[in-house]
């Protein structure tokens, strides 16, 4: 039995296109958002604390946590509480490269741990206010890290991505898939 222990549609959808067939269950925990943190650090506590929630409770099963933030200036952007924070975020990002990271967390039966993290590095165009506001009009960007989504109108904000870009989305499955199939 496979378990993925996060809410997040773009990771159900990504999985699901790999082919994995697998069942969501989540259980509320406590993130950690101490930016002294190394990125990988970070984002390995938040997924490790999803997987080992849900894996105190399936212990025959592997489950799947993962935690994925932006950083910029070695600083976390994680959702934003609302526009005011939403348009800080993406004019601070704004015609610069920044990293996301993701970290897994993989759990399986009896306790045995395979967890890695990833980073892209994401560069912006030069936007204006306008041009912010105007992608916001288009995308829901209140549940995205780094208030914004590759995938959704991401031509318009977006110069290039360095990496894997399904990472950048929230879930860089095909090294996820290489650890289930080992």
């Amino acid at each position: 039995m496979l378990i993925l222990a996060s809410q997040s549609p773009r990771r159900r959808e990504l999985m699901a296109r790999e082919g994995l067939e697998f069942t969501v269950v989540v259980r509320d925990t406590e993130e950690v958002h101490d930016a002294f943190l190394l990125p990988e650090t970070l984002c390995a506590c938040n997924a490790s604390a999803k997987a080992e929630a849900v894996a105190a409770e399936f212990p025959e099963a592997t489950v799947i946590g993962a935690d994925t933030l932006v950083f910029i200036d070695d600083t976390p952007l994680g959702k934003p509480a609302d526009e005011a924070e939403a348009v800080a975020m993406l004019l601070r990002l704004q015609g610069r490269t920044h990293c996301v990271c993701t970290a897994v967390a993989v759990v399986m039966p009896g306790g045995t741990r395979r967890d890695f993290a990833e980073k892209s590095y994401v560069t912006f165009r030069p936007l204006t206010r306008e041009q912010i506001l105007h992608y916001m009009s288009l995308v829901h960007v209140y549940d995205k890290a780094g208030a914004y989504a590759v995938q959704e109108h991401g031509e318009l904000i977006i110069e290039k991505v360095q990496g894997d870009l399904d990472n950048v989305i929230g879930l860089p499955v095909k090294r996820l898939a290489q650890i289930l199939k080992s």
